[in-house]
């Protein structure tokens, strides 16, 4: 079994790779375990979040939002994950093991992006016919649910809060449990690749 370390922005993305990314992925010979880094985001922190369980895992990545990343300036969320990748191989040096993964992963630009894969899901949670009719409306001014920007007042978790009653913790678990990896995956091609390689993981 492969041992994946998963550095988690918070409580929703932890509780999305225990609930949802493990059962997907422990069939698949890969074991991942969250570590929260409760928010203020950094490559810097991730860097060290990720370095700090190289050690006892056979592969980290990570699992943080570009909205809210701190000193970002204009760098893309490839530019990071880049970024992220060389501080961690700056700490290892010459005396880390390089066979082991690194798979730094920003999302773009927000964990609810993934929610508007399927929003007929926050029926679930009691989200009425004109509610979900709203979430739809936004969703289709976007190509793909990872095009919907981070602005402070439009970020997708922004959208969401303006339309419904939402709670990140309670909720975001909840709906994306209900929408599930395949449709994700169609819906957010870049989400769609890193779990890709996760599932690769459990082939080597």
């Amino acid at each position: 079994m492969i041992r994946l370390a998963v550095v988690a922005e918070g409580e929703t993305e932890a509780e999305f790779t225990r609930e949802i990314l493990a059962g997907h992925l422990r069939p698949r010979n890969v074991e991942p375990t969250p570590v929260m880094m409760k928010g203020n985001v950094s490559t810097q922190r991730v860097a060290q979040y990720m370095f700090g369980l190289y050690r006892d895992h056979d592969a980290v990545t990570s699992l943080v939002d570009f909205y809210g990343f701190k000193k970002k300036g204009s760098a893309s969320a490839c530019e990071l994950e880049v970024e992220i990748r060389e501080q961690v191989h700056q700490r290892i040096r010459s005396g880390g093991d390089r066979r082991k993964v690194l798979l730094p992963y920003v999302q773009r630009h927000e964990f609810e992006a993934l929610l508007f894969a399927d929003v007929d899901a926050f029926s679930y949670i009691g989200v009425d016919e004109d509610g979900v009719g709203r979430l739809q409306r936004i969703r289709s001014q976007f190509d793909t649910p990872e095009d919907i920007n981070d602005h402070h007042d439009t970020a997708p978790s922004k959208r969401i809060s303006q339309v419904v009653r939402y709670s990140k913790v309670a909720d975001g678990p909840v709906v994306a449990a209900e929408i599930g990896l395949a449709k994700m995956r169609a819906a957010c091609p870049r989400f769609g690749a890193w779990l890709a390689r996760l599932e690769a993981l459990g082939t080597k």
